[in-house]
């Protein structure tokens, strides 16, 4: 016997929406997309998507909302705005974040949206990047009641790998928080290694190679050291606004914590600076213009 697969609804149709929408659409769940520029949603429309008029209407026409947003700010916009989710959503449904926001406002928004109209809240960020959302091998940490959580979980498996239960609405966040200082820092540090190696008269380019396998490997490594090496830096994959978001939010969360992030700080210093020169809706792999400018 079939089980009927609940409706979605998603909002957000990005760099991570749109491959996590096919995805969606792949597994057979009936899909309801909805994005600021509906332009957006054209390709999944022709995969047999439909296009909702507002978050509200996207509520209304779907057991469970899918949301995949830019920061805490427009997260609060979708959701309690003019026409948004709280105005359509009803008792029973469940609203799945899959966005990287504050915890802290996590867990406020979580509780004003059962007040308002009834709905439930997983956070479940992701990591993975746009490779990892086609594949379908996100890694995926949640927040959210046991109950919730494990309503969440057959949908996320079409998205990634596993899912990880990490605690109560906002524990997922802080998790994806712990994963972005790990990633910029990362970053960061793969930047200067690539402009030592290229100064040092190295061949920059086989530094992921040399590597591979060793304490030093990691994911960033393998696809950003050959990327900066050879000044790849189309088509963007990844924008370093969001790594420079996410390393102020962890930031402001160890300072709410009274947690030291020295580190994670210095980081954000240099990402800021990065940014300011015209970067921000670039790759990440453009970092190395840190080191090699400085030549």
């Amino acid at each position: 016997m079939t089980s009927i697969l609940p409706s979605l609804g998603f909002a957000g149709i990005g760099l991570m929406g749109l491959p996590m929408c096919r995805r969606l659409l792949a597994a057979g769940y009936p899909l309801t997309v909805w994005n600021r520029n509906p332009d957006k949603c054209a390709q999944l429309q022709a995969a047999g998507a439909r296009l909702a008029e507002s978050p509200a209407q996207l509520a209304e026409a779907c057991e469970v909302v899918v949301l995949c947003l830019a920061d805490t700010g427009v997260v609060r916009e979708v959701v309690f705005g003019a026409h948004g989710i709280a105005q359509g959503g009803q008792p029973g449904g469940l609203l799945i974040d899959c966005s990287s926001v504050e915890a802290g406002a996590t867990r406020q928004m979580a509780a004003q949206l059962a007040a308002d109209c009834g709905m439930r809240w997983v956070d479940a960020p992701v990591s993975g990047g746009v490779g990892g959302a086609e594949a379908g091998t996100l890694a995926i940490m949640a927040g959210g009641s046991v109950a919730d959580v494990q309503r969440a979980e057959p949908i996320l498996l079409a998205l990634g790998q596993r899912v990880t239960h990490m605690g109560a609405v906002g524990a997922g966040q802080v998790t994806k928080t712990c994963n972005q200082m790990i990633v910029a820092c990362n970053a960061l540090v793969i930047a200067e290694v690539v402009a030592l190696a290229e100064r040092s008269g190295v061949d920059a380019g086989r530094i992921a190679q040399a590597l591979a396998g060793g304490f030093a490997d990691s994911k960033p490594l393998q696809f950003l050291a050959p990327q900066m090496a050879a000044s790849q830096f189309e088509p963007v994959k990844w924008h370093v606004r969001t790594l420079l978001k996410d390393l102020d939010g962890a930031v402001k969360l160890a300072h709410q914590a009274g947690s030291a992030t020295p580190i994670s700080a210095l980081a954000a210093q240099l990402m800021r600076q990065h940014g300011s020169q015209g970067y921000l809706q670039k790759d990440p792999a453009t970092l190395v213009h840190l080191y090699r400018e400085k030549a």
